[in-house]
C-alpha cells in the first residue's frame, strides 16, 4: 500500500441507539491509514465477525469492556492477511486473527495478533467454530456448567453461532439428550437434521414451558443460556436438583425495555442450582486445548457449521441488525473484498 493510496474504509458508530439500533447509528467513512510503528503489522481484513454482545458496547455505560466511541471505528474479531510488517515475529503474507474488525485494513500491534494455520481449516472457521464462538461453547459445558455422562442438556439460541456448536459439543462430552430452542420450523428442523439435537423447540410457537416439558419430561441437568428472560425462567422451573446453568448471554434484554419474564431465583436456591456467568476472555488459556480437539471434530465431520455471510464492509450494519433479530443461522460473518 503506497502513500498515494493509503486510505481505507471503516464503519463508525455515528450515534448511540435508543432501544433497537437502526442503520442511522452507523457511518461508512474513508480514513487515512497511519504509518506503522515498530512492532506493528498492517492487515487486510478478509473476514469479520458480527456478534450480539456488541449491542452493549453501543451504550455509554460501564461494563466489562469499554463502550464504543462515537466517531470512531467499531471493533470486533477479524481475520486477514498481513500486507506490511514491522515485526520480525509476523512476516508479510501471514494470515492472522485479531480484534480490529469493522474496517478494510487494520494497524495492529503484533503482540495482539495470532497467526492461524489455514491448512487446518478455512480462515473463517477461526471466527466461528475454532474461534471465541467455539471456545465459549466448550468452556461453558466443561467448566462453567460441566456436563456429566447421561445429562439432559438444554441450549437456547441453538441455531445461532454458539448454540449450534454447543449442541454438538454436548454430545461429544457424553450428554444423554440434547434439546435446543430456536425460532421457526426451518431452524428447528436444522437442529435435528444437521446438528444432531434430539429435540428442537420453536419458541415462536408459544408455550415454551410446555414444549420443554414434552421434550424433557424428567427435567434437565444443564442449561446454556444465551437469551435470558422467559428462557431462563422456564429452564429453572425444568431443572433437576443440583443442575448447572451457564449464563453466556441475554439477548432478549440487549435493547432495553421491561423483562417479559422474571426467573424465580428462590426456586433455583431450593433446587440447589448453580447459575454461573462467564466471559470468554477468562478462558483464552484453553484455546490450545480446544482447537486441538475441535479441529479434529471439524475435519471428521463430527462438528458441522453453518454461516450466514454478508458481502462487503458496507453490509456490516445490516448484518449486525440481522443478528440481533435472529436472522442468522450459525455464525454471522462479513466477507470483505
Amino acid at each position: 500500500m503506497t502513500s498515494q493510496t493509503r486510505s481505507a474504509r471503516e464503519i463508525q458508530l455515528a450515534t448511540r441507539p435508543d432501544g433497537v439500533p437502526t442503520a442511522a447509528n452507523f457511518a461508512l467513512v474513508e480514513r487515512p491509514v497511519p504509518e506503522l510503528a515498530a512492532g506493528q503489522i498492517l492487515v487486510r481484513n478478509t473476514w469479520m465477525s458480527v456478534d450480539p454482545y456488541m449491542r452493549g458496547r453501543m451504550d455509554d455505560k460501564e461494563s466489562y469492556i469499554p463502550p464504543f466511541e462515537l466517531g470512531a471505528a467499531l471493533e470486533g474479531s477479524a481475520v486477514g492477511e498481513v500486507i506490511e510488517s514491522r515485526s520480525a515475529a509476523i512476516p508479510v503474507g501471514t494470515t492472522v486473527s485479531h480484534f480490529a474488525g469493522w474496517r478494510e485494513v487494520a494497524v495492529v500491534d503484533a503482540e495482539h495478533a495470532t497467526p492461524i494455520d489455514t491448512t487446518v481449516a478455512a480462515a473463517h472457521h477461526f471466527l466461528g467454530a475454532l474461534g471465541t464462538t467455539g471456545l465459549t461453547a466448550y468452556a461453558a459445558l466443561t467448566d462453567v456448567a460441566p456436563i456429566r455422562p447421561g445429562d439432559t442438556v438444554f441450549i437456547s439460541a441453538a441455531a445461532g453461532a454458539v448454540g449450534s456448536v454447543a449442541g454438538q459439543i454436548a454430545r461429544a462430552l457424553g450428554a444423554g439428550r440434547v434439546i435446543g430452542s430456536a425460532g421457526g420450523p426451518v431452524k428447528t428442523a436444522l437442529l435435528r437434521e444437521e446438528f444432531g439435537f434430539d429435540a428442537a423447540i420453536d419458541y415462536r410457537a408459544g408455550d415454551l414451558a410446555g414444549q420443554l416439558a414434552a421434550a424433557a419430561p424428567e427435567g434437565i441437568d444443564v442449561y446454556l443460556d444465551s437469551v435470558g428472560g422467559e428462557h431462563l425462567k422456564v429452564a429453572i422451573e425444568a431443572m433437576r436438583r443440583g443442575g448447572r446453568i451457564a449464563l453466556v448471554g441475554a439477548i432478549s434484554g440487549y435493547n432495553g425495555g421491561q423483562a417479559a419474564a422474571v426467573p424465580d431465583l428462590y426456586l433455583a436456591a431450593t433446587k440447589e442450582i448453580t447459575l454461573r456467568g462467564m466471559l470468554v476472555s477468562s478462558y483464552f488459556p484453553l484455546f490450545g486445548e480446544y482447537i486441538g480437539k475441535a479441529a479434529g471434530w471439524l475435519a471428521e465431520g463430527a462438528l458441522r457449521t453453518r454461516e450466514t455471510v454478508y458481502e462487503g464492509l458496507e453490509q456490516a450494519p445490516a448484518a449486525f441488525l440481522g443478528v440481533l433479530a435472529g436472522a442468522n443461522t450459525g455464525k454471522m460473518l462479513v466477507r470483505l473484498g
